[in-house]
């Protein structure tokens, strides 16, 4: 089974501290590697956290904030540095174009990786290539912010019991799905009375924003909500005025969209530590989970 989980780069907001880096998140998920909102360090925070850069096939940029986005090109100089033969998808807000171009072409090196532009201008399906689908919404902050959101394919699950009982093995069962039933010994056997549809895991990412609807649309039934919380609830006014969330509204929007598990991220300066940030989401959304550098989450089926 190929390696699930999420692992926290950084979970600062604009401004890092001793102990919490810009932001940035790696999701390995069947076989693949993304990349979210890569700040500034995280070519150096790959290291710490034991992970290869090359895992990275798929890099995302929610929006063009310096936090979000200034290590785009130590990470795309790092991965032509190892010399990745796999493309690398680049998804962004597209009115962000000019900025992605500088952050790409900012200094001298030879490119020799293939990188793929998926420029973002409206809501809805990104990319599906089989392998995952990808979905964007537009969120409130002041300036074109994406939220995301990644689903696996559903897959088939045969039960090994049932298979026996009537008798169905090798390639029979490639049969099966072909065919979509077996006749035998006279009895016809379909193949949903030997399997079920296991529908796939979805993984939401809200960072930098207000309460708003497409926070929660995005996010509806997510396996996963990795989602910002720069403020505490006593603090609302100001994350009011800094388009961002308090706790208490990243935990609200969890449990309207019915997901399974909060990460909260992106936390203010001001804050030295975070204890209250879980107090504060755990009364609402119990499932709750506060994001610290080099932390890895398991990814569960």
């Amino acid at each position: 089974m190929s390696v699930r989980d999420i692992t926290i780069l950084g979970c600062s907001s604009q401004q890092p501290t001793r102990m919490r880096n810009h932001g940035a998140y790696v999701v390995r998920w069947n076989d693949e590697g993304f990349l979210f909102d890569p700040g500034e360090g995280t070519q150096r925070q790959f290291i710490f956290a034991n992970i290869a850069p090359p895992v990275i096939n798929r890099i995302f940029i929610s929006h063009f904030h310096g936090d979000h986005c200034l290590g785009l090109g130590s990470m795309l100089m790092r991965l032509n540095l190892d010399k990745v033969t796999h493309p690398i998808h680049c998804y962004y807000p597209a009115s962000g174009k000019k900025y992605f171009d500088r952050l790409r072409y900012g200094t001298i090196y030879h490119e020799t990786i293939s990188v793929i532009e998926h420029p973002v201008s409206s809501a809805g399906l990104v990319h599906d290539d089989g392998n995952f689908r990808i979905e964007a919404t537009f969120l409130e902050h002041g300036v074109d912010n994406l939220g995301w959101r990644i689903t696996e394919p559903d897959t088939r699950k045969f039960d090994r019991g049932l298979l026996e009982v009537h008798g169905i093995h090798g390639p029979m069962v490639r049969d099966l799905q072909n065919e979509g039933f077996l006749i035998i010994d006279g009895q016809k056997v379909t193949l949903d009375s030997v399997s079920k549809i296991r529908k796939g895991d979805a993984l939401a990412i809200v960072i930098d924003t207000r309460r708003c609807q497409n926070a929660i649309d995005i996010a509806r039934d997510a396996k996963i909500l990795l989602c910002e919380s720069t403020y505490l609830d006593e603090h609302r006014e100001l994350a009011y005025k800094h388009f961002h969330l308090t706790a208490k509204e990243a935990a609200t929007i969890a449990k309207e969209a019915n997901v399974k598990k909060l990460i909260l991220t992106h936390f203010s300066a001001r804050y030295q530590f975070l204890k209250e940030f879980e107090i504060e989401a755990k009364a609402i959304f119990p499932n709750t989970f506060v994001a610290k550098d080099l932390l890895t989450l398991p990814f569960e089926r």
